[in-house]
């Protein structure tokens, strides 16, 4: 059986529903492959479940420290099977309203349930029976956890991103192996549910995309909140016992072992490229990845790859955006191209964002042309009245441009974008001092760091200025 259609997109999570509905708009015909549940990863095992994780957490933080509000602070009381259960409701109405199967056929686009490979520069065979021949195919396949390979730890049995959610309850005590975004979200959310939490870190410090001194600063946080924070750790074996898992390994020249209940495994991320079959298409399958140009095609230049499944990054929140640029690539004239300038948000509390390059990074490339600037919630008059002055914004320059944004503090993720864009239309921070910011806001922080370097022109001008009558 062969079915004829524009567009085979090969994936039904954030990046291949995105671009099913962007294609369903212009008239093209077009049928989406999905082997498991409409909504991958985000909506399954990363964004939705996380954060709604993370909110419940915040919530269980907030009351025992209400006394920071003038009123009075209280112990929750916390069933986490209840928490649990609430994460499942979030997941059900996003699946049973936006990611419905129905809205997407109502939209004219055909959901094919199946394993898919590609075989021929136009075709997807699904389950080895159906044929799906297209001018063009978009896989979006996404990524999952990438386990390491320590002696035991298959044998003990672990938890990633992959499973977690799918729990009756959350464990008594966990060690978590991995301190990038997703074990850093981990840690803090169980700990301020009282669930007593081992943070382990290869790295010298957490988080080490990250602004070095704000990440530092995070982790204070995590400290304070109960986490057991261990960095420069080598994880060499794990070892089960009865109800407790224990982790073994080195660090600061010590043999040192971690025990808990649970074990959750948060190294990073692995793309979902096996049993495509690009390999004997010719298509270049690395372990991070497929490899595509600038503009999201692979060697055969019918076949486009985004998000997590491509090599330039992984774990980066951009498959929407890019599936969408990959379709207008293939179907309207001229060419798109895929920035690597994308924003990116851990949601710890304070949130840490960040876009483009660190201080150190900006250095390398531009020497002594680099500036930074830096302001401290602390002075910023909503982060005082909200009680929430732990963090700082950092805005990097070169040659008077943005090139490189942080920010430390709550809802940091809304406030990175307007220095995204910035950087984007190569501004600089005099050009992001002419927008007038709602006082008071957060965001009032990153005019009030524009306005000082506003000023700082001003005063090199300052012979220019008329006094008198």
């Amino acid at each position: 059986m062969t079915s004829r259609y524009d567009l085979v997109i090969v994936g039904m999570g954030s990046g291949g529903m995105t671009a099913a509905e962007f294609a369903s708009t212009l008239g093209l015909q077009v049928a989406v492959v999905e082997r498991a549940r409409p909504g991958g990863d985000c909506l399954w095992t990363g964004c939705v479940p996380s954060k709604a994780l993370l909110a419940s957490a915040r919530a269980a933080h907030t009351m025992r420290h209400a006394d920071r509000f003038g009123l009075g602070a209280v112990e929750p009381l916390i069933d986490t099977a209840t928490v649990w259960a609430r994460i499942r409701d979030v997941q059900r109405s996003i699946a049973e309203s936006d990611d419905d199967p129905e809205r997407f056929r109502d939209l004219g686009v055909e959901v094919v349930h199946g394993s898919a490979s590609v075989t021929g520069p136009h075709e997807v065979t699904v389950d080895g029976v159906r044929r799906l021949e297209a001018r063009v195919v978009l896989l979006c396949t996404g990524s999952r956890p990438a386990v390491p390979p320590l002696p035991g730890l298959a044998e003990a049995g672990y938890l990633s991103s992959e499973d977690v959610f799918e729990l009756d309850r959350a464990p008594r005590s966990v060690v978590v192996i991995g301190a990038g975004p997703v074990g850093v979200e981990m840690a803090q959310a169980f700990a301020r549910l009282g669930i007593r939490t081992t943070l382990l870190q290869r790295h010298p410090t957490i988080l080490p995309r990250d602004e070095p001194s704000l990440a530092a600063a995070l982790a204070e946080q995590l400290v304070a909140e109960g986490v057991e924070l261990h960095v420069e750790v080598e994880t060499t074996a794990v070892t089960a016992e009865g109800s407790t898992k224990t982790v073994h390994g080195t660090a600061g020249g010590q043999e040192r072992s971690w025990s808990a209940e649970e074990i959750f495994v948060a190294t990073g991320r692995r793309p979902n490229a096996e049993g495509l079959g690009l390999e004997a298409l010719g298509v270049a399958v690395g372990p991070r990845g497929v490899a595509v140009d600038d503009r999201g095609r692979t060697a055969v230049r019918s076949v486009y790859a985004v998000g997590d499944l491509v090599g330039r990054h992984l774990f980066t929140h951009a498959a929407g955006y890019e599936a969408v640029r990959a379709v207008r690539d293939a179907f309207f004239p001229g060419r798109g191209a895929v920035t690597d300038l994308i924003p990116w948000c851990t949601f710890t509390d304070p949130e840490l964002a960040h876009a483009g390059m660190t201080t150190a990074e900006a250095e390398v490339r531009y020497g002594d042309a680099v500036d930074v600037w830096r302001l401290e919630l602390a002075h910023s008059d909503r982060a005082r009245a909200e009680g929430a002055t732990e963090g700082a914004i950092v805005v990097v320059t070169a040659r008077g441009r943005v090139v490189g944004a942080h920010v430390l503090a709550p809802a940091a993720g809304e406030m990175i974008h307007e220095l995204a864009l910035a950087m984007r239309h190569g501004l600089s921070l005099t050009d992001v001092a002419s927008l007038v910011h709602v006082y008071p806001t957060l965001s009032t922080g990153i005019g009030q760091l524009a306005a000082e370097a506003a000023y700082e022109k001003a005063r090199r001008l300052r012979w220019l200025v008329r006094r008198g009558r």
